[in-house]
């Protein structure tokens, strides 16, 4: 018998959960809304407790990949809980003991993109890379910057889309989506900023539509920020927006042309399109890296 993991990646719409040794042996999986504590974790517990018996073998160790803020002091009294989320059911939220003290296996958690990124690490577009971003740009804007191999957690855990852009008021009056801050990248790019400034969902937006030209020079300018800040290898931008290709030749000329000649490197001034690239995983980045993260503790 293979020796088999659990995951959750567990979003503020979705929860996905998989059973799986790695991304040839994917043996179950299954997605439910996100709605209460309660009834979604218990959910995912149902889930992993009945597909044991199903497929006669037992799980090893589970990974989450959680949607957040969450704690990751390994210390904290609420090591594991989601903490200051918009999504008010579910403020300080436990989801580590419930699932440790259900299912008595170990447990690893991270945020949601630290663990795709990780996904993308072990199996995806940043294989035998050491230094690099995976960004999220969907119902929220969150970014995973791995360096050195691992994950930067920090004083608390990087908080990649709430940097704040420059924004020209008269080309873009929206004064942005975010509660707590307005226009920071989430509050400007993310795919509910976008239906919030131009009133429909952005998928029914097309493709000559000028939301994209509008879409992609803020992406850049975050581009600009973290290539200027951590130095990646290389960056993956994923999530529901990323989905629209037309996205990625505009992003390309336009981190070019931010950048402005400073940063002197072939990966970004000759090979750009190798550089900003989409997941190698698909929408897979988040529940392999969770397989990713049990690995490492089971």
């Amino acid at each position: 018998m293979s020796t088999l993991y659990g995951a959750i990646e567990a979003g503020g719409t979705k929860f996905v959960c998989m059973i799986a040794g790695g991304p040839e042996n994917i043996r179950a999986e299954v997605r439910f809304p996100t709605t209460t504590p309660a009834e979604t974790i218990g959910k995912a517990i149902h889930f992993f407790k009945q597909q044991a018996e199903i497929l006669g073998e037992p799980i090893k160790a589970l990974g989450v990949a959680c949607f957040g803020p969450v704690d990751l002091a390994p210390d904290s009294a609420t090591y594991g809980y989601i903490t200051s989320t918009p999504k008010l059911l579910w403020r300080n939220t436990d989801v580590v003991g419930p699932l440790q003290n259900a299912l008595q296996i170990p447990v690893a958690f991270d945020t949601d993109v630290n663990v795709a990124a990780l996904g993308e690490g072990a199996w995806g577009a940043a294989q035998g890379l050491t230094d690099f971003i995976y960004l999220t740009i969907g119902t929220g804007i969150g970014g995973g910057v791995i360096s050195g191999g691992k994950p930067i957690h920090g004083l608390v855990h990087e908080e990649v889309g709430h940097m704040l852009l420059p924004r020209d008021k008269q080309q873009d009056p929206f004064s942005g989506g975010c509660p707590y801050h307005g226009d920071c990248f989430e509050g400007l790019a993310s795919g509910p900023a976008m239906e919030k400034r131009w009133g429909v969902p952005a998928y029914t937006l097309p493709a000559e539509h000028p939301a994209w030209e509008l879409e992609a020079t803020y992406i850049a300018a975050a581009m600009h920020n973290l290539i200027c800040i951590t130095s990646p290898q290389r960056i993956i931008l994923g999530g529901g927006v990323m989905q629209q290709m037309q996205l990625f030749p505009m992003i390309h000329s336009k981190t070019i042309q931010m950048l402005g000649g400073y940063v002197q490197s072939p990966a970004i001034l000759e090979k750009i399109e190798s550089y900003i690239i989409p997941p190698g995983l698909g929408t897979r980045s988040g529940g392999l890296g969770a397989i990713a993260i049990a690995r490492q503790i089971g």
